[in-house]
Order: structure tokens, then sequence, then C-alpha cells
């Protein structure tokens, strides 16, 4: 019997082929001679103790239009699934903490889950990197009005963003004596929320570069997000320029700070967002650039996080 590999993802008939990482690991794990079980949206349950979800067979080509064809759905448990990859985009929302808890139950099973389901309800993609302050630029989070605005006036020009947003949402660039300090405030705290403020990084005009751990273990390469125009921004997601680049010395520091903690809570797949020397998240729901790197430089990070994921299956 194969090995199967099942995939909680967003909806695979909206992703773009040529730079979705989820598609580059399901086309590793069919080139290696899984199933691979497409998990049907929001299908995730329990019965009787046991997690089940609707699942569908998928066969792939790397193709921009056609790249799927699909099984019939059947319901059932996860008892002739081996790894499940769990990739659904942020915001984590209390159903996405939801899922990752039927997932734990997954993972009691013997099936490995990838990344870890604690992982991913206890690491913020924004707090965990303060976890190792020692890598990170000047930063605060807080709720408090008064605390927010002298950190402001202590640094002259900082960037604000949500605990909870992704590709760039809500994030805002605040000089001192900005009009519209007040209103971005209240904004970013309404209802009690924390706000993070941290100072402003000139070199983010070099790129926001994503530095993908595997295992561990760094890809040698980072993707570059250089912001266009007179945005501040790099994420693709707000029309930032992906330039793949070798990582420097201090890249490699970073990287080496956080890849054993991670290695140990069952991290296997995170990216690192760095500007200039600087660590500023790590995200570890759904990392990409995969398909833009391995383009770039002719890797196959896809079959790196194969091999790991395969050599933690001959250790069970």
């Amino acid at each position: 019997m194969h090995k199967a590999v099942a995939v909680v993802m967003d909806p695979i008939e909206d992703i773009h082929t040529e730079k979705d990482t989820s598609f580059a690991l399901m086309l590793e794990a069919q080139r290696r001679g899984y199933r691979v079980l497409y998990v049907q949206p929001g299908s995730l349950a329990i019965r009787d103790g046991r997690a089940i979800a609707a699942m569908s067979e998928l066969r792939l080509k790397d193709d921009k239009y056609q790249y799927f064809t699909m099984s019939d759905w059947q319901t059932s448990s996860f008892a002739e699934v081996q790894v499940v990859l769990m990739r659904k985009d942020p915001p984590v929302t209390d159903q996405f903490i939801h899922d990752t808890q039927i997932l734990s139950i997954v993972e009691n099973e013997g099936v490995l889950v990838v990344n870890r389901p604690q992982g991913l309800r206890d690491l913020n993609e924004k707090l965990a990197a303060l976890l190792f302050p020692q890598c990170c630029p000047p930063t605060l989070v807080s709720r408090s009005m008064g605390d927010l605005k002298a950190f402001i006036r202590e640094h002259g020009d900082v960037v604000a963003k949500p605990l909870d947003g992704m590709g760039g949402k809500s994030i805002f660039r605040i000089r001192q004596g900005d009009s519209n300090l007040n209103v971005i405030l209240e904004t970013l705290t309404a209802d009690g929320s924390l706000t993070m403020l941290q100072r402003y990084l000139p070199e983010i005009r070099d790129g926001d570069k994503r530095i993908i751990l595997v295992d561990g273990e760094p890809v040698p390469y980072a993707l570059a997000r250089i912001p266009q125009g007179d945005e501040f921004r790099g994420n693709l997601a707000a029309g930032g320029k992906g330039e793949g680049r070798p990582l420097s010395e201090r890249d490699f520091w970073i990287a080496g700070q956080l890849g054993p903690w991670l290695r140990e809570h069952g991290m296997l797949f995170v990216g690192l967002d760095v500007i200039g020397d600087y660590l500023t998240e790590v995200n570890v729901t759904s990392p990409t650039c995969v398909r833009e790197l391995d383009k770039q430089f002719g890797l196959n990070i896809a079959g790196l996080l194969f091999d790991a994921i395969e050599a933690r299956l001959d250790k069970a």
C-alpha cells in the first residue's frame, strides 16, 4: 500500500501554481509515490473521539491552468495517512485554532503533522520573533495609547501592525507628528487589541528577506521582497518584487539562533522574515516563496522537507 499525505489548505481551485508552495509540496509527495489526499476545506471533525475529514485523492500536473483532477469525496479517519501538511493561511481565527486541536488528535493517533499543531497554536507569527530579542529591532507590543505614543516619540519613525495580519494587511508607517497618529492607533487597538510597533528599518528598501528553515536548517538563499514605487511594504501580496539572494553571515547567525529551538518544537518548515540585520517575524502557518527560490537557483526545497519528513517517519 502506498503511503498517503493529507493536505489541509485553502481551496485548491484558487491557487496560482507558479508561486504556490503547497502545490510544490504536493507535487513532491506525488513524485515520491505518496497518495495525495486533499482535505475538503471546513470538513475536519471528530466522531466518537477520532478525527475525520472529507478527502479526495488528487492527481497533479505542473500546469498553470489544468493542474489537478480529483476523485470522489470520502469521509474517513486518518488511519491510512502517514503525514498531514497543515497549510491553511492566516488569519489564525477560532476556526483555525479548532482545526489544530483536531489535528492534535490526528497526531496522537501516530500521524506526523507538519507543522506541529501545538506550535501553530502557541507561536503567533509576530510575537514568536520576540522569543529571540537578540535578533529583533526595538519593539513594543501594547494596547496602551500612552505607551505606544511614547515609543513613537522615542524612535521617531516606526512600523505599526496588528498581531493577526498577513500579506502586509493593516501595516502602517508612522512618523512623529503624523496627523493620522490617533486614528491609526485607535484602529489598531480597537476592542482592546494588542498592537506591535517596531523601529522603522530603512534597509527595507533592499528587501524584506524570506529565509526558509527546513528542520531547523536554513536554505542558503532567501527571497528578498522589494517594495515598489512609493510603497514601503515588501510583501508580494502588496506588490513587492521577489529577488533571490544568498544568505549573509548575519542571516545564517539568525537562523542558527532559532533553528534548534524550532526543530525541538516540531516546526519542520518555517519562514523567517529579516529586514537588514533584524528578525521581524517567524512564519509557521504556511511559509511561502519555495517556487520562486527553486526557479531562480535550481533548488528542490520541497524535496528537502520530504527528506526531513521521511527521516522522522523512519524513526517512528
